[in-house]
C-alpha cells in the first residue's frame, strides 16, 4: 500500500505535487470512488482514474542520455525542434529530470520516476552538478575563483560552488573551466561567468549526481543498473 498521490507520480503521469491537486479538486477516483483528500493509501492492484482515464502504472525506466547540442529537453517542443525524448527508445513516457540548454551538451537523466524526479531537481537536496565551460578568452584565475564566494544573479546570490580552472591556452586565447554547483536555476552557469564579465561559447555537463559520461558518445544513452538507482535515491534524500 502506497499513499494516492505516490503511486500516480510514480506513475510518470505528473508530478507529485500535481497529483495532489487533481485528488483534491475531486480528479481522480480509485475503484470508482473519488478520492479527494491527501494520505489516502491505496494498492498498485487498484483501478486508479484520472479525469476519466485509467491510470497506467509502467514499469519504472532510468535512463542516463548524453545529450548533444542542439536538442531541446523536454517531451515535446511547440517549434517542432528535435528532443530528448525522441532519442530514447521506450515504451514508457519518459521525462527529463531538470534540463539542459538547447545549445548545452552532457548528461541528463530521463525517466518516469516522478518521486525521483523531484527529489533530484529540488534545490534543498543540492545536487551535485559539473559543468565544463569554454571560455573565448584568456581568464583571470582569481577572478574565476570568485564564483566560490558567490555572485549575484538575477537578483540573488548563488549557492556554493567549486571552480577548477583546467586549461588557459594563450594562443587560442581560450581557457577550460570546471564548475560544480548544487542548484538548478535557468541558465544558471551562463550567468556566473556573466556577472564576471565572460562569455560562455560551448557548455557541457560532465557529472550529475555522481553519474558520470564514460563509455558514451554524443547521442548515445544506456539504462541506470538497480544499484545506481538506489544511490540517487540516497544522495537525493541525504
Amino acid at each position: 500500500m502506497e499513499r494516492l498521490q505516490k503511486i500516480i507520480a510514480n506513475s510518470g503521469y505528473c508530478s507529485r505535487r500535481k497529483a495532489e491537486e487533481l485528488i483534491l479538486n475531486g480528479k481522480v477516483r480509485v475503484n470508482g470512488e473519488i478520492i479527494n483528500t491527501l494520505g489516502s493509501k491505496v494498492s498498485y492492484s487498484d483501478t486508479i482514474i484520472i479525469n476519466g482515464v485509467t491510470l497506467k502504472l509502467e514499469p519504472k525506466e532510468y535512463v542516463l542520455l548524453y545529450k548533444p547540442r542542439g536538442v531541446v529537453s523536454s517531451a515535446h517542443d511547440d517549434k517542432g525542434r528535435k528532443t530528448v525524448v525522441d532519442i530514447v527508445e521506450s515504451e514508457n513516457r519518459l521525462y527529463p529530470v531538470g534540463r539542459l540548454d538547447y545549445d548545452t551538451s552532457g548528461i541528463l537523466l530521463l525517466t518516469n520516476d516522478g518521486e525521483l524526479t523531484n527529489l533530484l531537481i529540488h534545490p534543498s537536496h543540492e545536487v551535485e552538478k559539473v559543468y565544463v565551460a569554454k571560455i573565448d578568452d584568456i581568464v583571470i584565475p582569481s577572478l574565476v575563483k570568485s564564483l566560490e564566494k558567490r555572485v549575484i544573479i538575477d537578483g540573488k546570490k548563488t549557492g556554493k560552488a567549486r571552480v577548477k580552472i583546467k586549461k588557459i591556452d594563450k594562443k587560442k586565447k581560450s581557457s577550460l573551466i570546471e564548475l560544480m554547483i548544487y542548484e538548478g536555476r535557468n541558465h544558471q552557469v551562463k550567468k556566473m561567468f556573466e556577472a564576471i564579465g565572460y562569455h560562455v561559447s560551448k557548455l557541457k555537463r560532465e557529472k550529475f549526481a555522481g553519474l558520470t559520461l564514460d563509455g558514451l558518445k554524443s547521442g548515445e544513452y544506456r539504462h541506470l543498473n538497480i544499484k545506481e538507482v538506489k544511490k540517487l535515491y540516497a544522495i537525493a534524500k541525504k
